[in-house]
C-alpha cells in the first residue's frame, strides 16, 4: 500500500505548473523572456513568492535567467510546459465532453490534476479520447445511452468499478 507514496515523486509540483505555464505565455508576448513582475501579475501573488519558486526551477534546469533578471525557460522547462497543458486539455476534454461536467468545473478539475498523472496515462487518455471520436455516430449513441444511465449501486454495496468503496454513496451529486 506505498502507492501513496508516488504523490511525493511528482516530477512537477502544481506551484511549479503554474510558474512554467506563466512564464510561457508572458513569454509569448516577449520574445520568450519574462520578468517577475509580469509572472506574478499572471499568477496573481507576490514578486517574492515568484523569485522563491524561480529559484527551484532554475536549480532544476527549467528555467535561466539573464543579467536583466530576465527569466526564460528552458527547452526542457519549455517541454514540461507543453506537457502540462496538453495534458490540462485531454482532461478538460474528457470531463466537459466525455463524462458531461459542465466547463467550469471541468476546468478547475483539470487544473487540479494536470501534473500529477502520468504521461502514459495521459496519452492513453487521449487515445482513447480519438478512438471515441473515431466516429462520431458511435459516439454520439454513446454519450446518449450515458446520460439516460442512471447510476444506482448494487445491494451490496460493490461492484466491478470501486470494489466496495463506491463514491456515489452519501455524497452530494455536484454534476
Amino acid at each position: 500500500m506505498d502507492t501513496w507514496k508516488q504523490f511525493e515523486a511528482n516530477e512537477l509540483t502544481h506551484s511549479a505548473a503554474h510558474h512554467l505555464l506563466a512564464i510561457h505565455e508572458v513569454g509569448l508576448q516577449y520574445g520568450g523572456w519574462a520578468r517577475v513582475s509580469d509572472i506574478a501579475r499572471e499568477l496573481q501573488i507576490t514578486r517574492g513568492s515568484v523569485s522563491i519558486n524561480l529559484r527551484a526551477l532554475k536549480k532544476r534546469g527549467l528555467v535561466e535567467t539573464d543579467a536583466h533578471r530576465l527569466v526564460k525557460l528552458t527547452p526542457e522547462g519549455l517541454q514540461a510546459a507543453k506537457a502540462v497543458m496538453a495534458t490540462r486539455a485531454v482532461l478538460k476534454t474528457f470531463f466537459a465532453d466525455v463524462l458531461g461536467v459542465p466547463d467550469i468545473q471541468a476546468d478547475i478539475d483539470s487544473c487540479k490534476i494536470e501534473h500529477l498523472i502520468s504521461h502514459a496515462t495521459a496519452e492513453r487518455l487521449a487515445l482513447f479520447q480519438r478512438f471515441l471520436t473515431s466516429d462520431p455516430d458511435a459516439l454520439q449513441q454513446l454519450l446518449a445511452r450515458f446520460q439516460r444511465f442512471h447510476a444506482e449501486c448494487p445491494q451490496e454495496r460493490s461492484c466491478d468499478v470501486c470494489k466496495g468503496h463506491c463514491p456515489l454513496d452519501g455524497l452530494p451529486h455536484a454534476i
